[in-house]
């Protein structure tokens, strides 16, 4: 078995410095590095802080010798693709959700609408309104009354009021009263 805190970590954009501080206790750089790179075991009990601090299942650190994994082979850059020293592992978004608001949610879109086209899948985390000041001026999904929901830009929230911005031309602003979440869009997928 390998793990694969190392790939998880890159794909979340964090330093060895920034996950050792997210672990609970904070931990040192070098520990982190060494727990990647096998020089230290990796205990039940470093799975799960670890798997806590990347906000994914202590499972998914894990890879069996057998499974092939999709590979980041190069970064593109404005002087065009750069080959990477080492691949590394690309995960798919259920792999890489927070797990602080429940299951990753999918908003698939069937027609252009702003920026958005067809076939597009839109993911989203869910969050507790009262925690939405991360979400603000970033695409939401809310649910409104009678099984409806609205989608937008995040452009207000006052008590317990909404407003959202339509990605559509001429649209007016939406406002919902009291969500029990609100969705942020974390994520764009989209064939070619």
């Amino acid at each position: 078995m390998h793990n694969r805190i190392r790939d998880i970590r890159k794909a979340k954009g964090l330093t060895l410095a920034d996950l050792a501080e997210a672990c609970t206790p904070p931990t040192t750089a070098q520990t982190i590095g060494r727990l990647e790179t096998g020089m230290r075991q990796l205990s039940l009990t470093w799975m799960t802080r670890i798997a806590a601090a990347l906000g994914v299942e202590p499972a998914s650190l894990m890879r069996a010798e057998t499974e092939a994994p999709a590979l980041i082979v190069a970064e593109l850059a404005a002087s065009g693709a750069q080959a990477l020293a080492a691949p590394r592992e690309a995960f798919l978004p259920s792999k890489l959700a927070a797990d602080d608001g429940g299951a990753p949610m999918v908003l698939a879109v069937s027609e252009s609408v702003g920026e958005y086209r067809p076939g597009d899948m839109l993911w989203l985390r869910p969050l507790d309104p009262e925690h939405s000041a991360s979400a603000m001026n970033r695409d939401c999904l809310v649910p409104r009354s009678g099984g409806r929901f609205a989608f937008g830009r995040l452009i207000d929230r006052r008590g317990t009021l909404v407003g959202l911005l339509p990605p559509g031309a001429g649209q007016k602003q939406m406002v919902v009263d009291n969500p029990p979440w609100i969705a942020v869009a974390t994520m764009l997928v989209r064939t070619l």
